[in-house]
């Protein structure tokens, strides 16, 4: 019967006896004859006893689908997988071996949701299965509504796929991870709000810092739906962004009450949350897919709060040390750069003496030569110049004639001369 049918109902013929007549009366009119004839008239004929009450097939593989469902309720069967295929439909159908015996088994889509990943040949499962009867092909086989693999084949295959994408896709690196705010002002919690994870945080954080303002972002932490709720919760607090830290988590549990942690939808919207965030699911012995790719990931949500918020007193009392710190390092500066003042004063003070010493020695110098060179000097010593009435010097004895008037100059004033004679040496 394919999957949505409706099952057709029992022929009325199985619902009601009927009497089939005999085809000739008894020749034997005894009175043992005569009650034989009577019972064979009175007795109901079963259906398919003779060729003239044969049923169809469709009444008779409906008839073995409703025996076999009732005698069998739904059970748990242990084998192998075998021959499994998935189809474009999203329905599975497999082969559940034994050790000499198989059947059949089909899984509907609908009830896939609840397996964490899809089997594979050769694995060995417990399936949760109502034996029935196809009646297209009038063969056994069960419909299946749930598989677990023997010990954490299945959940352990869909972790390691999922975190396979994450990897290639560069979100497990050590490198994308950012640093968390050290003193932020709001931090929102992406949790359950009855769960016993967000008295905890709130507990450590009104403890360590009571000033930091708390977000209850409300979410399911499990069951069906939980996944979808917690990656619109980790959008919701992405797109409002008035929050310095998101946390993440919820207390410890079954395998199966963690697993919404796992879900490479949350992994993936947590990566890419643009606020830094710390993932703080179950206990310090679990690691989901969310603690992989968070910012920071803390072992119990306690952690998570601790990680999040400083201690006021401790944080006050660094304040107050740093300003003590402050000033005295203001006080050695203010103090250096004065004694360098002082230094540059001295040293400029220092220099500019021995250069005004060495300019004054140099020009005492160049003055020593242009005295030497100065006429002044050439007089000094006894010597005269004579210059003419416009005061050109007469170096030669042909600048003289008899009878000319000229100056003479003398190092202590001037002398009127005439010129007597002139006597030119060869």
């Amino acid at each position: 019967m394919k999957r949505g049918a409706r099952r057709p109902a029992p022929p009325q013929e199985l619902l009601q006896p009927q009497l089939f007549p005999v085809a000739e009366p008894p020749r034997a009119y005894g009175p043992r004859s005569v009650m034989a004839a009577a019972m064979s008239l009175a007795v109901p004929q079963i259906p398919g006893a003779s060729p003239g009450s044969a049923i169809s097939v469709e009444l008779l593989t409906q008839q073995a689908k409703d025996v076999i469902e009732g005698a069998f309720p739904r059970i748990w069967i242990r084998g192998e997988i075998s021959d499994f295929k998935s189809y474009r439909s999203g329905h599975w159908y497999f082969c559940l071996r034994g050790a000499s015996a198989q059947i059949k088994c089909v899984m509907w889509s609908r009830d896939q949701r609840a397996v964490p990943a899809a089997p594979e040949d050769g694995m060995q499962v417990v399936v949760l299965g109502q034996p029935t009867v196809y009646p297209v092909q009038g063969s056994l086989q069960c419909t299946i509504y749930a598989i677990d693999a023997v010990g954490d084949g299945l959940w352990r295959k869909a972790l390691d796929e999922s975190t396979a994408r994450l990897r290639a896709d560069g979100l497990l690196e050590p490198s994308r991870k950012r640093a968390l705010p050290r003193f932020p002002r709001r931090v929102a919690v992406i949790t359950s709000p009855n769960g016993a994870a967000l008295r905890d945080i709130i507990s450590v954080m009104r403890r360590r810092c009571p000033t930091v303002e708390i977000v209850l972002i409300p979410a399911k932490v499990q069951g069906d739906g939980a996944p979808a709720d917690l990656a619109r919760a980790i959008d919701c607090v992405a797109r409002w962004g008035q929050v310095d830290t998101v946390i993440i988590g919820r207390g410890g549990g079954a395998r199966e009450d963690l697993w919404a942690f796992n879900s490479e939808v949350v992994a993936r919207a947590l990566a890419g949350c643009v606020i830094p965030t710390i993932s703080a699911v179950g206990h310090e012995v679990d690691i989901t897919l969310c603690d992989l790719v968070a910012d920071h990931r803390a072992a119990t949500p306690s952690a998570a709060a601790e990680a999040a918020v400083p201690v006021l007193s401790e944080v006050k009392a660094e304040a107050a040390a740093m300003l003590i710190a402050l000033r005295e390092a203001l006080v050695r500066q203010v103090q250096r750069r004065r004694d360098r003042v002082e230094r540059a004063t001295h040293d400029l003070h220092a220099g500019v003496t021995r250069v005004a010493e060495r300019r004054s020695a140099r020009m005492s110098a160049i003055a020593g030569k242009l005295h030497a060179l100065s006429p002044l000097a050439t007089l000094a010593r006894g010597y005269a110049v004579a210059r003419d009435a416009s005061g050109a010097t007469l170096a030669s004895t042909s600048a003289f004639a008899p009878g000319v008037d000229f100056d003479l100059l003398l190092r202590d004033g001037t002398v009127r001369a005439t010129t007597r004679s002139v006597d030119e040496q060869p």
